[in-house]
């Protein structure tokens, strides 16, 4: 008899992720949420019924309901779930059952963490479960029978600690999510330790500021200054990839652009190189083709170029912007506009200082408002802080064809139709950037 699984929450991209896995393990799946997306369009097709909005009349003979990280306590079908005495459990507690007999390709990190485990999926035979739609397979989960599983694995709610790590792979832990850990470093610090002692295979960016300390752990470390060499930018058929020379295994190519990217990609190679030989991971390295929202070339002409990258944290904003600058220069474009949604108040004021920076080199500079997230409003004086780029304010923005238009106000309009826009955020920005909404 089929085990029932309910999802509270279903069409979160991580979430998803889950209910399509346990769907292919021979499980039987429902699921709510909110309002209906392309997301839990998506799952209807593949079987999985979605009742929107919540109801509590969807909560009737599961075994298990599992809830995503924002859903509250009084949800109704939490709350008859509850009354029925049916199991109920959090995604981060759920992932123990979910992953505990699998062999996990565990890769966590505040940046890059979702581009690595793409990475790594075109190594390695395996299902894939991540919080992004990987291009090479066009699904956020894809499955492959058998045990391994590379896995995104979250460390906003800890949950990185329940993902059951045969391989832990970590890019950076540069702090972030600080108010979950009530600001403690050592507790997050303290986190990222555990996560990486609990795996048999560990490979890190050994440059990092908190990793380079872990010295008493065995590791596969990679020191990006001296082991990744000779990086350049190249355009196959209109499209940009990195090559680079790794230690001394020779040079490989990956789809993107900059530094960060090769970093990714020989993290990725070095946990590969555990389960394969250099010359495998060298050819199937060229199947990666990115994520969808990160460096994403939605439209591209001969003088206009529209990407869109989920970066919402400024380390990630300033290195995407770095490439987006290589891309605008192998492209002829004299102009890069930066659109940014600024994603949650607690995030933007921790980081406020490093978001005013990282803009820097921009010809123009669009703020959106913040993405709340749930979070109550702050006041953040964005015109003074940024101050130097003379940004234009707007509430929101506009796809015109090949073209994005920008309305501060009922009398003024701007169009940006030549050189690079790109648009940075995890709130709705893509949606606007899309013209979905």
């Amino acid at each position: 008899m089929k085990r029932r699984v309910h999802f509270v929450g279903i069409g979160g991209i991580g979430l998803s992720a889950l209910a399509k896995y346990l769907k292919q393990e021979g499980y039987e799946i429902t699921g709510s949420d909110i309002k209906a997306t392309k997301i839990t369009a998506g799952l209807e097709e593949l079987g999985i019924p979605v009742r929107i909005p919540h109801d509590a009349d969807c909560i009737n003979e599961q075994d298990l309901v599992v809830y995503s990280a924002v859903i509250k306590p009084d949800n109704v079908e939490l709350v008859r779930a509850r009354e029925k005495g049916i199991a109920i459990m959090p995604r981060r507690e759920a992932l123990l059952f979910i992953l505990k007999d699998r062999r996990v390709f565990s890769v966590c990190g505040a940046h890059g963490k979702s581009t690595t485990s793409a990475m790594l999926a075109s190594l390695i035979e395996g299902s894939l479960v991540i919080g992004a739609e990987s291009k090479q397979y066009g699904t956020n989960m894809y499955y492959k029978e058998g045990n391994n599983v590379i896995f995104e694995a979250d460390e906003s709610d800890e949950s990185f600690l329940n993902s059951n790590p045969y391989v832990a792979v970590v890019p950076n832990a540069e702090p972030e999510h600080m108010e979950y850990y009530n600001y403690d470093l050592n507790r997050f610090y303290g986190a990222y330790r555990h996560f990486l002692q609990s795996a048999k295979i560990r490979v890190i960016n050994a440059e990092d500021e908190f990793l380079s300390t872990l010295t008493e752990l065995e590791a596969t470390r990679l020191y990006p200054s001296k082991d990744i060499k000779n990086i350049q930018t190249l355009m196959h058929e209109g499209e940009p990839y990195t090559s680079f020379e790794l230690k001394d295994l020779g040079r490989f190519e990956v789809w993107g652009i900059g530094a960060h990217m090769a970093l990714n990609a020989s993290l990725a190679i070095l946990a590969a190189l555990h389960e394969m030989d250099v010359e495998s991971a060298r050819t199937k390295l060229k199947f990666y083709k990115g994520i969808k929202k990160r460096f994403d070339i939605i439209a591209k002409e001969e003088n206009f170029a529209l990407i869109d990258d989920y970066g919402h944290h400024p380390t990630e904003i300033k290195a995407t912007l770095n490439s987006a600058k290589i891309y605008a220069n192998l492209m002829g474009f004299k102009k890069v506009t930066a659109i940014w949604q600024p994603h949650k108040y607690s995030r933007t004021i921790d980081n406020l200082q490093s978001f005013v920076s990282c803009f820097e080199g921009v010809d123009e500079l669009v703020i959106l408002p913040v993405w709340k997230a749930g979070e109550k409003e702050v006041f953040i004086d964005f015109e003074a802080e940024f101050a130097r780029y003379k940004p234009l304010f707007a509430p929101r923005i506009y796809r015109k064809n090949d073209s994005i238009e920008v309305c501060p106000n009922e009398a003024n309009q701007r169009v940006f139709d030549e050189g690079l826009v790109i648009s940075f955020g995890a709130g709705d920005i893509t949606y606007q950037l899309r013209g979905v909404i």
